[in-house]
């Protein structure tokens, strides 16, 4: 996987002595030259697909924060002459108020966190831990964030309907669940994969602390 790539180069450095890191082939190229050289054209395609993959969830994130932030001056039940909502002590009131909130918060990182991406300098060492830390802070708050404003939606369906058709809330609040279990589904295995391939220990590690040179 490209992210793992200069991670592999970091682990062979251990093993070298400083000074032949230094040296220079016949093309007069020292090694990290030669391995910058050789893997560019995977740095670039590393770089189109972590564009690519923020650029689509910064505007899923972007809506979602669109939605979040109207509803948050449109509560359900409405408000009283003195503008305290009329619904105020009711639980799903307040269920509404928390994921309302918690949507927006975890939205507006994950944006950041997208944006971050956008606009990294994709260098070598980028890829090492710094972008693929954000691409997983992004999904995870993004993952918060949808399953927070489906727990409003269920909050607002309750609200709505609970005293007029009791039977239909629930199969509706259950099915808005759909998409952030699918969104979960879908995204687990990568998020696996990055962690794995930045934060999880390596064959290389057992060894980093041994003073052995070639």
């Amino acid at each position: 996987m490209f992210l793992a790539n200069p991670i592999f180069l970091q682990a062979v450095e251990k093993y070298v002595r400083p000074t032949i890191s230094e040296e220079r082939n016949k093309d007069g190229k020292t090694p990290r030259e030669l391995f910058s050289e050789e893997h560019e054209i995977l740095i670039e395609k590393g770089e189109k697909w972590m564009k690519d993959n923020a650029s689509s969830c910064a505007l899923v994130a972007s809506l979602i924060i669109t939605v979040v932030f109207a509803s948050a001056f449109a509560l359900p039940g409405g408000n009283n002459d003195d503008g305290i909502p009329n619904l105020l002590h009711k639980l799903p009131f307040k269920i509404f108020v928390i994921s309302d909130a918690l949507s927006l918060f975890s939205s507006t990182t994950s944006l950041l966190m997208f944006l971050g991406i956008l606009t990294s300098r994709y260098s070598e060492e980028d890829f090492l831990v710094s972008l693929p830390t954000k691409l997983i802070i992004g999904l995870i708050t993004l993952f918060i964030s949808i399953a927070s404003m489906t727990v409003a939606f269920g909050a607002t369906i309750c609200i709505v309907l609970s005293e007029a058709w009791k039977w239909v809330f629930i199969p509706i609040a259950l099915i808005g669940c759909i998409p952030a279990i699918l969104f979960a589904k879908l995204q687990f295995p990568l998020l696996v994969q990055i962690y794995s391939s930045t934060f999880a220990p390596t064959s290389f590690q057992p060894l980093k602390n041994r003073s052995l040179y070639i």
